[in-house]
């Protein structure tokens, strides 16, 4: 067969299998099976919309891939029409409490005004400009006031535009650190189990390895060391040992401060905090502390490493950093590790640098939110928080199944035994119950909203337990 009619004959069978094929529920025309590389397949069918269903819903959610959901199984998700306040308004009217504050970013809630107004003066000057060879105000401001509320010595700012590119950015920052000093050897990098510190390949290769992205086996980011927390002496003895067998070969060690949280909401002692870093920072390791979950108030000061009165070598902020109003991230370092990038030679220079880094929009809510920090008692809403978690889901112990309930800060956990929980079936309940939670795993928890009534609250709280007694029963 000659290329060009070869070539011809690709064209019409990409044409045929690129042609548009929209989902359209109750439509009995679709085929059963599909050919795909000639295989025979069964054809993927939606789960049926509501018939009063808005027309932007049933024609384009057949064409979204959503996060952590498996398509052939999940139902619908819930189609949302607005925020206030700590309430999520859902299209058909109804208001959810949102116990996750939007996966832990909303710290004050939505639609704040003085966010609001931040974002809105920004937008009529200047929405976003790069930021190489290029400056701004809102961004030099931005990184002033976060090296002073940062632990002691943090004086740089990277910004960036994910809780995941901030590690990505730690984790390059710290092995380009040891590199630009002369050492090639330093590459690897010491994580702990139950931890996560994003989805991409970097943030990967330091979480959990039988977490939630054992899928992958370790097959496309690099192994790294990952150990346990040292709890013990006996854990402290091992874990120092490991450090003393390994630690030219690390960059660096990473770390949630206080608490786990994505890979099973396990927390450990501002003591147990603080000796893994006099450990780590004895043997000349950088010191990286993740709080891209639990800064910002989240566990009951700014930052969690303050409880245990330590300072890391490198910091990554981001969920709570704009207040939930845009994604928006900052790796904060020392001055000692910016000053190994100095130099005549470009290469030692930090080759990265995302397009919307230091997005004025986004500098411009987290300088609005870092003033309701200051103006509004914020601190002092995580404390009641917390008293009230604790007095609230106590009784949950008792329940059958249940192995642990925890609380920190804003954060409530309800533990269960392995396979314990309907997962498919308590996101559906909780809707019900007219609260927005999204159990995982073994977990039920809750980390709200700062701003948060005592009434919402309680409502959440009693919707764990009535959900507990129907999973026990």
């Amino acid at each position: 067969m000659s290329l060009p009619r070869e070539a011809s004959r690709l064209n019409e069978r990409r044409a045929y299998y690129l042609r548009p094929r929209v989902a359209v529920p109750g439509d009995d025309t679709l085929p059963r099976h599909m050919f795909v590389n000639g295989i025979r397949k069964q054809a993927i069918r939606f789960h049926p919309m509501h018939p009063d269903s808005p027309s932007w819903q049933r024609d384009g959610l057949p064409h979204v891939w959503m996060p952590y959901t498996q398509h052939q199984t999940a139902p619908l998700p819930l189609p949302v029409k607005a925020t206030n306040g700590c309430r999520i308004i859902l299209e058909d009217g109804r208001e959810l409490i949102d116990g996750l504050s939007s996966w832990w970013s909303a710290c004050h809630g939505y639609n704040h005004p003085h966010i609001l107004k931040a974002l809105h003066d920004q937008l009529e000057k200047m929405p976003h400009v790069m930021f190489a060879g290029l400056h701004h105000e809102p961004a030099l401001t931005l990184a002033k006031r976060l090296c002073r509320i940062a632990p002691a010595g943090l004086t740089r700012a990277f910004y960036s535009d994910s809780g995941s590119t901030a590690v990505e950015v730690a984790l390059k920052m710290a092995a380009q650190y040891w590199r630009n000093k002369g050492d090639k050897q330093r590459t690897k990098f010491l994580c702990f189990r139950h931890g996560y510190h994003g989805d991409t390949m970097g943030g990967m290769s330091v979480s959990d390895p039988e977490g939630i992205h054992q899928a992958f086996g370790g097959a496309y980011a690099p192994m790294q060391f990952s150990v346990d927390l040292p709890t013990d002496e006996y854990g402290f003895a091992e874990f120092q040992n490991l450090l003393d067998g390994l630690h030219k070969q690390m960059a660096g060690v990473i770390i949630e401060p206080l608490v786990q949280a994505a890979g099973g909401f396990r927390f450990h002692s501002p003591d147990m905090l603080a000796e893994i870093h006099r450990l780590c920072k004895e043997r000349g390791l950088l010191f990286i502390a993740d709080e891209i979950a639990t800064g910002f108030g989240r566990t009951g000061l700014m930052f969690a490493c303050g409880e245990a009165g330590i300072s890391p070598d490198i910091l990554c902020l981001g969920k709570a950093l704009t207040g939930g109003a845009l994604p928006f991230a900052v790796t904060l370092a020392t001055e000692t590790i910016f000053e190994a990038f100095l130099g005549e030679k470009q290469e030692k220079s930090f080759m990265h640098g995302p397009t919307y880094m230091a997005n004025p929009m986004g500098c411009a809510a987290a300088l609005a939110s870092l003033d309701l920090f200051e103006q509004e008692p914020r601190l002092a809403q995580v404390e009641t928080i917390e008293q009230q978690l604790r007095t609230e889901l106590a009784p949950i112990r008792r329940i059958s199944g249940v192995r642990d309930v925890r609380v920190k800060g804003a954060i409530g956990v309800i533990e269960w035994e392995n396979g314990m929980l309907d997962l498919p079936k308590l996101r559906q309940r909780f809707p019900e119950c007219g609260v927005w939670l999204r159990p995982f795993g073994n977990w039920m928890y809750v980390m709200p909203p700062f701003t948060i009534s005592e009434s919402e609250l309680r409502q959440l709280t009693a919707a764990l337990m009535q959900t507990a007694k129907e999973m026990g029963a």
